[in-house]
């Protein structure tokens, strides 16, 4: 029987957002447990779809599994030097008590940024090497947006992704992790280990593992086979500005020859794929044209993603350009979520269920052009905001989106909350009395996660490009940091830094 320490602390972070994350943020809950401790920590996540609740149903049975802590700040702008000091000392210092220990394992993201430090996880994982030394293996799974640094390769034995997007394998991948650690533990930390990073950016909408070439790219993936701990790819999350942002592959291996072998042949195969990452995207009033003349004949919903206002990037939420082009096209049976907006869920709980009430809706955070859509909404439906999740993606899980309303106007409703959410689950729709596969159109404030829970009953799918703080075509982001020479998209234009950059 082993003794492993276990933990988690996850931020996607989105450099060219605010506001920033502070630790308030990471200790609250909303669509995910707040920050928790100790045995808290099994009493959270026991049973949930983060990849510690597989890690933990793995390896619970047979080893002593001691929590450290667990939080995650989802998506959003830059970490604070206090959020990030809190959270990882706290961490720190909870493995410093818990020694000795024969393993680590912690479930991360691997994409967030901090204001000291660009490389948040490689600073995290250099702190927990510098407690545990040599020889005790570390283990962590990451999301597959993960932007993987040598950092965080040199101080860890094992490194294993999610192998979707949508990720519906949140859960298996630690199970995955489980195994990589069981052969650690048997076999000591490994000798080879080999990071390769891709000469292009891939957009987050042409990331998704449904369709090629990314479905063939992660099945290629591999956990304690042959002479490998791991072989896992990485596609990237273009909104963080660092060095090495972008997509990488990651072998450990028993020798560097293996972790070179590998890491070098599925490189080669990604570089082939290169001009065939592409999804059409077209603007909201094209997206909303073509979603009423399918919905005349549809008999399920025709889905409309808002992919740049998706919390998921960073996105706030609350921008107002795919409901304005619905209400402005006249379209009936229209429903949009989720919309941020926690001053129009206040007047609309004042005003009670049945009211009229005057608004200024969402539109209150940018960017520049982004403005309130003024009007007078009826308040369809009120809700607490409280509820669990029911969809693969987001699995079981307990959320606080505070007060929620659904305000109508004409045939157009809002699915307003008070806390920010992905649209990448029917639930918080069904809260408020409203079944997503009887409705004519459906809005989703989302990229790809949506695709999970609404691409099976839809009629059609259109993404399109209202503005948003998060920008589908990564060519746009002014980098201060990212490597110089790297394609900023598949087969786009090279990155060249800016006058000052450092």
């Amino acid at each position: 029987m082993a003794r492993i320490a276990v933990g988690g602390f996850h931020h996607e972070t989105n450099c060219f957002v605010k506001p920033d994350t502070d630790y308030a943020y990471f200790a609250s809950h909303r669509d995910r447990p707040p920050l928790v401790r100790g045995e808290a920590v099994f009493e959270w996540l026991g049973g949930s779809s983060f990849a510690l609740a597989g890690f933990m149903q793995e390896m619970q049975p047979g080893h002593e599994l001691v929590p450290l802590l667990w939080t995650s700040g989802g998506a959003g702008g830059l970490v604070t030097a206090d959020a990030f000091e809190r959270i990882t000392g706290e961490l720190i210092g909870r493995l410093s008590e818990a020694m000795p220990v024969d393993a680590v394992y912690l479930d991360l993201h691997g994409a967030m940024v901090s204001a000291p430090f660009e490389d948040g996880e490689g600073e995290l994982l250099r702190r927990v090497r510098a407690v545990v030394g040599e020889t005790v293996p570390v283990v962590i799974s990451l999301d597959y947006h993960s932007n993987v640094t040598p950092g965080m390769v040199a101080n860890t034995d094992g490194l294993v992704a999610y192998l979707t997007y949508p990720h519906v394998d949140r859960a298996e991948t630690g199970q995955r992790a489980a195994k990589a650690m069981q052969l650690l533990l048997q076999r000591g930390r490994p000798a080879g280990r080999a990071l390769r990073k891709t000469p292009f950016l891939i957009p987050l909408n042409d990331q998704c593992t449904l369709v090629e070439p990314s479905k063939t790219i992660v099945s290629r993936s591999r956990v304690a086979e042959g002479d490998l701990v791991n072989l896992s790819y990485l596609a990237g999350f273009p909104p963080s500005d660092l060095y090495w942002c972008g997509p990488a592959v990651i072998a450990h291996a028993w020798t560097q020859e293996a972790a070179d072998r590998a890491a070098d042949g599925l490189l080669r195969e990604i570089a082939m794929q290169e001009p065939n990452f592409a999804v059409e995207m077209v603007s909201p009033e094209e997206g909303v044209a073509r979603a009423m003349r399918l919905a005349k004949t549809a008999s399920r919903p025709v889905v409309i993603a808002d992919t740049q206002d998706n919390p998921g990037c960073g996105g706030n939420a609350d921008t107002t350009g795919l409901i304005r082009a619905l209400v402005a096209a006249g379209a009936e049976d229209a429903v949009v979520g989720f919309l941020c907006d926690p001053e129009a869920a206040r007047a609309a709980h004042a005003a009670g269920e049945g009211a009229e009430i005057a608004l200024a809706l969402g539109g209150r955070t940018g960017p520049e052009g982004v403005t309130s859509l003024e009007g007078t909404f009826r308040v369809t439906r009120l809700g607490s905001g409280r509820f669990n999740t029911t969809g693969s993606v987001s699995g079981n899980r307990p959320v606080d989106l505070g007060p929620m309303a659904l305000l109508t106007t004409g045939g157009v409703s809002v699915a307003v909350t008070t806390k920010r959410m992905q649209a990448l689950d029917q639930a918080p729709f069904q809260h408020l009395g409203i079944e997503p596969r009887q409705q004519k159109i459906l809005g989703l404030k989302s990229t790809c996660h949506f695709r999970g829970e609404f691409e099976p009953i839809a009629e059609a799918v259109i993404v399109v490009l209202a503005p948003g703080y998060y920008r589908a075509d990564p060519a746009v982001y002014p980098y201060r940091r990212l490597r110089p020479g790297i394609r900023l998209r598949p087969l786009g234009p090279d990155h060249l830094p800016s006058p000052g950059s450092p």
